[in-house]
């Protein structure tokens, strides 16, 4: 393969959801859970100053979505984790009270870097990294012991950058269990963090 044709890449944070059972649902059933992901992620990610202008649009993954930000002063990572996440935690709890018939919870894995684009979208290895915390094991069971809306796993880039120093609305002891995966012939360790439900009055969303 000429290599040279390949584009340069680019760096992005990397957030992938996945919804948690959905194969257990009608295909009516996944049509109106896919109607509400895409439009609680928007909600979620204007509730951290993330509008379209400093994201790529959300690409579908079926039961899921892959969600890049591209770096700018504006978008510091620690967003994602101090408003994003929590925003959207509180937006499933609320739509779970108001349509429980329509209610669903969510694997959440936060990555960064390098991602290539072509004809067909996003690709590359730090994707795959996301994908793969996002699938492991480990970060299923975490889920289906909690009661809260949702878990979250962060790599460990992330977890050395952003979760370790403890930044403004960050609980760093919160991510104390960690597991690997292998991607590309490599293990990489993901930090696990699952949220109990939302603390009545939080008010992230107004």
């Amino acid at each position: 393969m000429d290599t040279s044709a390949v584009q340069a890449p680019v760096h992005r944070a990397i957030l992938v959801v996945d919804i948690e059972g959905s194969t257990t649902r009608t295909n009516p059933a996944r049509a109106g859970l896919r109607s509400v992901l895409f439009a609680l992620l928007d909600e979620a990610f204007r509730a951290g100053g993330i509008t379209e202008e400093f994201r790529d649009p959300f690409v579908d993954r079926g039961d899921g979505a892959l969600c890049l930000v591209r770096p700018v002063d504006e978008v510091p990572k620690t967003v994602l984790l101090a408003r994003v996440v929590p925003a959207l935690t509180e937006l499933l709890a609320r739509h779970g009270d108001q349509d429980p018939e329509l209610a669903f919870r969510l694997r959440v894995s936060v990555h960064a870097g390098e991602v290539h684009y072509d004809a067909h979208g996003p690709y590359g290895e730090d994707i795959d990294i996301a994908c793969r915390l996002l699938d492991a094991p480990d970060l299923r069971r975490r889920l289906r012991a909690s009661s809260g809306p949702l878990a979250l796993v962060v790599s460990n880039a992330i977890h050395r950058s952003v979760v370790r120093h403890g930044y403004a609305g960050i609980d760093r002891s919160s991510f104390a269990h960690a597991f690997r995966v292998r991607v590309g012939g490599q293990r990489t360790r993901g930090w696990v963090r699952t949220t109990d439900a939302v603390r009545p009055g939080a008010g992230l969303i107004a």
